[in-house]
């Protein structure tokens, strides 16, 4: 073979040669490694006596295509879990662009009275969180990432009954009308919801009235809704000795009931004397 010809040949394989180590430097590296999730956090988006609302969110970011396909979370409060579950997602994951994660989840962190109170006695706030795990698929390969975040948020107060207002008007010798005004004080920052306020009203020892002031009313975030109460203490109600009660100018008065709610009860009990106005 001519000298020619080898170096030809000798050329020509050196081409294939550089062509393959440039075709194998060249061929996509595939990305490996699980999805990370970073930023997990847990904010409040509502929040009521008994229950709260709360959002968490996060940044996942895969190596690869993948779909976030669920999150299976409890929802804890004062160190109990009183919500868990399944959230379907069916998030697409772009390889190395970081995902926005959110959901949310409401959950009850007082289930009875007994629960309210017992928050109560707490030092003003409780610990809420999210926890669990986001399930990611690649193909037939499941990724399962574990997150938790938690706040504190302030503890529910109950409302308390008040008296708004009440007054006495003397109409005759025998003949005495009373304007009541109850008051439920709201101190949390969120609606009140009531089922009912009750009261029982008694003059001098004797029961005069009895029935409920209102129902399925709604009071204010830090606010107080007052529901009236009219009395009438005359010889048909209160008795014979109306007239010697009627004339000692001031009348010994109680009022007690119970409000009600979602999760809620509230006795109450207020008392006092009223001095009596004449009315012309």
């Amino acid at each position: 073979m001519s000298t020619v010809m080898r170096s030809t040949c000798q050329m020509a394989r050196v081409a294939v040669l550089l062509t393959v180590v440039a075709g194998c430097a060249s061929a996509p590296v595939r990305p490996t490694g699980p999805p990370v999730l970073t930023d997990p956090s847990t904010s409040v988006v509502a929040q009521g006596l008994t229950e709260t609302t709360l959002r968490f969110s996060g940044h996942l970011t895969s190596p690869g295509a993948a779909v976030l396909e669920r999150a299976e979370y409890e929802l804890v409060s004062d160190g109990r879990v009183v919500k868990s579950g399944t959230r379907p997602l069916g998030l697409a994951l772009t390889p190395g662009a970081p995902l926005d994660v959110e959901f949310q989840e409401v959950a009850p962190y007082a289930r009875s009275a007994e629960d309210l109170a017992r928050l109560g006695d707490a030092d003003g706030t409780v610990l809420v969180a999210l926890r669990g795990t986001l399930v990611v698929r690649a193909g037939a390969t499941e990724e399962r990432l574990p997150f938790a975040a938690s706040r504190t948020v302030r503890v529910p107060r109950p409302p308390v009954v008040v008296l708004e207002g009440l007054e006495g008007a003397r109409y005759s010798a025998e003949e005495v009308q009373l304007n009541l005004r109850l008051g439920v004080r709201n101190p949390n920052p969120f609606p009140l919801r009531l089922e009912r306020l009750t009261y029982q009203v008694g003059i001098a020892g004797k029961l005069l009235e009895e029935g409920t002031a209102t129902q399925a009313d709604t009071v204010a975030a830090a606010s107080t809704g007052v529901y009236p109460v009219e009395i009438s203490v005359t010889r048909a109600t209160w008795g014979p000795e109306v007239r010697a009660l009627i004339s000692k100018g001031a009348l010994p008065w109680t009022v007690k009931g119970e409000l009600t709610g979602p999760t809620l009860k509230v006795p109450y009990t207020l008392g006092g004397d009223v001095k009596l106005n004449v009315s012309r």
